[in-house]
C-alpha cells in the first residue's frame, strides 16, 4: 500500500487573487492578458518588481498586473 504521508510530487504553491507576488527570473518574452493577448518584450518587468495576481486562469496560468501592464504567467515563474 502506498503510504499518503509521502507524496513524491512537491507541494504547489497556492497562489490567490490579491497576492503579491515576484517573477523568479525574467522569460523570454511576455503574453498580455488582453482578451486578444500580444508578445511583447520581457524588459518591461524588472526582475524585483513586485505585481499583484488579479486572475486565475487555466493551466496554472496566472494574470499578474505590474507597473507597466498586465500579463499572463504561469505559476512556476513566480514566488
Amino acid at each position: 500500500m502506498p503510504n499518503p504521508e509521502a507524496s513524491p510530487e512537491p507541494t504547489a504553491q497556492v497562489m490567490a487573487i490579491g497576492m503579491a507576488v515576484r517573477l523568479v527570473q525574467i522569460p523570454s518574452y511576455l503574453k498580455t492578458a488582453d482578451p486578444m493577448p500580444m508578445l511583447r518584450p520581457p524588459d518591461l518587468v524588472d526582475a524585483a518588481e513586485v505585481g499583484e495576481v488579479v486572475g486565475l486562469r487555466a493551466l496554472e496560468q496566472l494574470a499578474v498586473r505590474f507597473r507597466r501592464g498586465t500579463f499572463l504567467l504561469e505559476a512556476r515563474e513566480l514566488e
